[in-house]
């Protein structure tokens, strides 16, 4: 079973936005800060954006400050990415993972912060 399922992914034109989704699967990611990232073949996995359990903390990476938003309903057990103003640039597969316990917000997170990852989403970009 995979922890983590992410949706919301597809081909949109620049300008345009979009927004994805990461369900937890079968457990509850609420104690838990999480994180979006994108990786493009042949590129290391970037970090995007984080947010920590209670969604008092929030991270960007530079490249999306302005045009992502990250949040998370604890309800629905759902983070989310709003991506706007979308470039070809930002075409990538999104992963979403969740923050081991040594995590500290508001900071970058590194692959070796997280623990469990979804499958990823695509996302493309036409100009």
């Amino acid at each position: 079973q995979v922890p983590l399922v992410e949706s919301g992914g597809g081909l949109v034109q620049a300008g345009e936005s979009l927004r994805l989704a990461c369900a937890a699967s079968g457990w509850s990611f609420g104690l838990f800060g999480m994180g979006w990232f994108r990786q493009v073949p042949g590129k290391e996995r970037q970090f995007l954006a984080s947010i920590s359990a209670r969604s008092s903390n929030k991270y960007y990476a530079d490249s999306v400050k302005g045009r992502f938003t990250i949040s998370r309903d604890r309800s629905k057990n759902t983070v989310y990415l709003q991506m706007s103003s979308l470039k070809p640039g930002d075409t990538a597969v999104y992963y979403c993972a969740s923050a081991l316990g040594t995590y500290r917000p508001p900071q970058v997170m590194s692959p070796a912060d997280c623990d469990y990852w979804g499958q990823g989403t695509q996302v493309t970009v036409s100009s």
